[in-house]
């Protein structure tokens, strides 16, 4: 008798596992932490690239209404100042700073926007740099992507980010605390078709940003690697109106939802965490445990990913493992 009530609760915890990986939303470690530890943001600073739109914004709203100090920087001076008004809190507007910035803009603009940074509110310095700024085009295969794609992703995503790093580590090293918060993408952990070259740029800045927490995390820098898979982000104007098509037709997640579980990461102080539905948290997954399936999954998955983007399809969905995806209405 004791050994069916065993087995029957072991079924049951089996069962519930698999019911829960299937609906989860995240990867399992960063759903079973609480809600998040506002009180670490109050009158912190915090410095959002890429705030104009989007994940940053969303996050830019979150954090004023934590009672956290905000820099924000972005290309856009004039979205900019929309989002600060829009902004309430215990510090906001007034402890709210413009900034912009393009980070492919060279080293000296980067620099001396740090210095700039690092002088606001009466040169308290940065406590939190989210690096949220990111170059990323329509869905191409691999060897149609132009020098100029190849050039203007990596000189945002990876030597802009990176240049950004190594001007500001230096002041939170001096204050022995800092947090480096990037938000990297599920193509950063996985093989991503059509996407070669923003995947190799979000591999390269997490390959960065791991080393830089090796280095310096017992100096008190904290790194923590948000890897998002399909977001409901605004679609950039720089992008055909096919790509905002896609991304109505697939199961993306809302952005708010997005930032709510980076919030959570961010302030329980987590190294990396993974932030998607399914099935794309499910590859995830199998390449991080299991790569060799991974990989042989990812050569079936490919050109129907890619024919699926091309047609207007869902490039996410389950059935580019089992058959041709179907082209919407």
């Amino acid at each position: 008798m004791l050994g069916l009530i065993i087995f029957a609760l072991l079924l049951a915890t089996i069962v519930w596992s698999i019911f829960r990986f299937a609906v989860a939303d995240a990867d399992l470690t960063l759903l079973r932490k609480g809600p998040a530890k506002q009180h670490e943001f109050e009158d912190k600073v915090i410095w959002i690239t890429g705030a104009s739109q989007g994940i940053g914004k969303v996050l830019a709203k979150e954090f004023a209404s934590f009672g956290a100090k905000l820099i924000l920087s972005s290309r856009r001076e004039a979205e900019l100042e929309r989002v600060k008004a829009g902004l309430s809190g215990k510090n906001a507007p007034h402890g709210v700073m413009i900034l912009p910035l393009d980070l492919a803009a060279g080293v000296h603009a980067i620099e001396e926007a740090v210095h700039r940074a690092e002088s606001f509110f009466n040169g308290a310095g940065v406590d939190y740099m989210i690096h949220n700024a990111a170059h990323e085009r329509p869905k191409t295969p691999v060897l149609e992507t132009s020098e100029d794609d190849l050039q203007a992703t990596f000189n945002v995503n990876v030597i802009g980010t990176i240049t950004l790093t190594r001007h500001l580590a230096p002041f939170m090293l001096k204050r022995n605390k800092g947090h480096f918060v990037v938000m990297s993408s599920a193509a950063g952990k996985t093989p991503a078709p059509g996407q070669a070259i923003y995947a190799a740029s979000k591999h390269a800045v997490n390959g960065y940003f791991d080393t830089l927490r090796s280095e310096l995390g017992q100096k008190g820098i904290k790194v923590t690697i948000i890897c998002p898979g399909p977001i409901q982000t605004s679609i950039s104007p720089s992008l055909p109106n096919t790509s905002a098509q896609n991304s109505a037709q697939e199961k993306r997640m809302s952005v708010t939802r997005c930032v709510e579980l980076t919030v959570i990461a961010i302030s329980h102080g987590l190294k990396e965490v993974w932030i998607s539905n399914q099935p794309v948290l499910a590859v995830m997954y199998v390449m991080q445990y299991i790569p060799s399936l991974g990989h042989c999954l990812m050569e079936k998955i490919g050109p129907r990913r890619l024919e699926a983007a091309k047609k207007g399809g869902n490039a996410y969905g389950l059935d580019l493992l089992f058959g041709r995806s179907k082209k919407h209405a």
